[in-house]
């Protein structure tokens, strides 16, 4: 398999999105996990995945938020904020952070200057969306992996698709198989 340019952020791929029973569950969490699967060859080493957590106090308006689902406030180390079985055991980094957004100083610092950076992941509509924002601001290229991502249902995932698709030149919705295609240096 060609090589694909890039860094390749996996965004939450947690047991509180797979679990059928969360009330955080994303019902294609197995198909974005499969596009994920499949993109893993072609990044070797340029992956790094990211975790949602709740942070031990929550501030502000996250105060109103953790009361809607105060099943989440567990510690860093809970069953619920592992990643699932299949990118557990995966030799790449991962990044913790507490906000929907996971274009942190830390993800960027990942990046090679002038190199894009390709999301997959959950939820389309909450993390992936604000990280691909957020990236694309501070002018990195952002390309966003459709079928290997999942949002809480088929129409929040299909609508942020086409949102974030609006972003072009600096965001770019494609498959598993275009980007596998490009391949490149």
């Amino acid at each position: 398999m060609r090589p694909v340019p890039g860094l390749l952020a996996v965004i939450d791929m947690q047991r509180v999105f797979a679990a059928p029973g969360s009330p955080w569950a994303t019902p294609r969490y197995a198909e974005a996990a499969a596009g994920v699967a499949r993109l893993l060859p072609a990044f070797g080493d340029r992956v790094v995945f990211t975790r949602f957590l709740a942070p031990a106090r929550p501030t502000g308006v996250w105060r109103d938020y953790y009361e809607q689902w105060p099943f989440a406030l567990q510690p860093p180390d809970a069953e619920l904020w592992r990643l699932t079985p299949e990118f557990a055991g995966l030799d790449a980094p991962v990044l913790d952070a507490e906000t929907f957004g996971k274009w942190t100083p830390e993800l960027a610092a990942r990046l090679a200057p002038g190199s894009r950076l390709v999301l997959a992941g959950v939820s389309t509509e909450c993390c992936v969306l604000t990280t691909a924002l957020a990236a694309a601001d501070t002018g990195t290229e952002v390309v966003v992996v459709a079928d290997a991502c999942a949002g809480v249902d088929d129409e929040a995932h299909a609508k942020t698709l086409h949102v974030l698709d609006l972003y072009r030149p600096l965001v770019r919705v494609t498959t598993v198989d275009e980007l596998l295609g490009e391949g490149g240096p």
